[in-house]
């Protein structure tokens, strides 16, 4: 059976991840994966522009910068799932998700800009995805000083989006609707 049907088994991703692995439901990631970028687009529509730049709190990302940094890891992590897919045993680096939002001002762009790149990035991810055969799946590397399958990969990729859209439901929409 496909890696990309049923979530990863502990072990083939570090114990952190489990947090975004673990909520999501089973059955095929790539379906997933398409169909909650749709998901996210009409929850970013809904919000529009004016309100694109709140923040709930203060210090807090803006939802044009929650948006930028679900791209930015997702864009990370599929670079990741490539070079492991590809037999590349380099361990990768961490990176600092503060600094990735801080230098890349998506609260001067239009959210409908950014919703058009997510668009785009997740067509990319999911093409990539399934261009990989059951070998490079299984294959595993290291990255932050933990171990991950590719596939695992995909399935932390849909997590850390759903737990960036429950955030922007939970304590986001309530102080825009207010």
């Amino acid at each position: 059976m496909s890696p990309l049907l049923r979530p990863p088994v502990e072990g083939t991703f570090p114990t952190y991840y489990g947090r975004y692995i673990d909520p999501l439901p089973d059955g095929p990631v790539l379906e997933l994966l398409a169909d909650q970028v749709e998901e996210t687009a009409a929850l970013l529509d809904s919000i529009g522009e004016d309100l694109a730049g709140y923040r709930y709190a203060e210090e807090k990302w803006s939802v044009k910068e929650v948006v930028g940094h679900v791209m930015d890891v997702e864009r990370i992590f599929a670079a990741r799932a490539l070079r492991f897919a590809r037999g590349d045993g380099t361990p990768l680096p961490a990176f600092e998700q503060n600094a990735y939002v801080a230098n890349a001002d998506f609260d001067a762009r239009p959210l409908a800009a950014l919703i058009e790149e997510l668009r785009a990035l997740r067509a990319s991810t999911l093409a990539m995805f399934r261009g990989f055969d059951a070998a490079a799946l299984a294959r595993a590397g290291t990255a932050a000083g933990g171990s991950f399958t590719v596939a695992s990969i995909a399935w932390i990729i849909a997590g850390h989006e759903a737990h960036h859209v429950r955030v922007l439901k939970e304590r986001y929409l309530p102080g825009l609707q207010g």
